[in-house]
């Protein structure tokens, strides 16, 4: 079977179809899993110089990602349809949440633990949306997007050199 192919077994869910495939190719791939390891390098140094702190670790790898689950599933519940925002708003809004965590001191660390373990994880799985939503929407089984203008620009020049559609 193809990559590409879905089994008679497979779900009929076109939000759960979409996740089974890779939409990212080794250019993708490899950034998120690069800034993904400055992110979390950053931290660990951090916490070698200044004394490791449980509650970042605890609050990026649990937290976050039990919020982003509960709104997203939350969502979902009173409106099914896959979730787009990936227009210039919903990259404005992106990057603005990410430096309203980091630049708050609590959570600084946290949210570089939070972006950096999903970087890799969208990585893992090949999931070409914004890498707040890679946890997510693995765990729901979703397809959800937000604009990540971090990554963007690398995942259109690999969809057009394949001659596929963006995610």
């Amino acid at each position: 079977m193809r990559h590409d192919e879905v089994s008679a077994m497979a779900p009929t869910d076109p939000n759960l179809l979409a996740v089974r495939q890779r939409k990212i190719g080794p250019l993708g791939t490899t950034a998120r899993i690069l800034v993904g390891a400055l992110l979390l390098g950053s931290v660990v140094q951090g916490h070698l110089v200044r004394g490791f702190h449980i509650s970042a670790w605890v609050l990026g790898l649990v937290g976050f990602p039990a919020v982003l689950v509960g709104l997203q599933w939350l969502r979902a519940r009173r409106t099914p349809a896959r979730l787009e925002a990936t227009g210039p708003v919903g990259h404005a809004l992106n990057l603005a949440v990410f430096l309203a965590l980091y630049l708050a001191e609590p959570t600084s660390d946290a949210a570089l633990i939070f972006y950096g373990a999903s970087m890799w994880l969208a990585a893992l799985r090949g999931y070409a949306g914004c890498e707040v939503l890679a946890a997510s929407n693995w765990l729901l089984g979703r397809d959800d997007q937000v604009g990540c203008a971090l990554f963007w620009p690398l995942d259109q020049l690999e969809h057009r050199r394949a001659g596929r559609r963006p995610a």
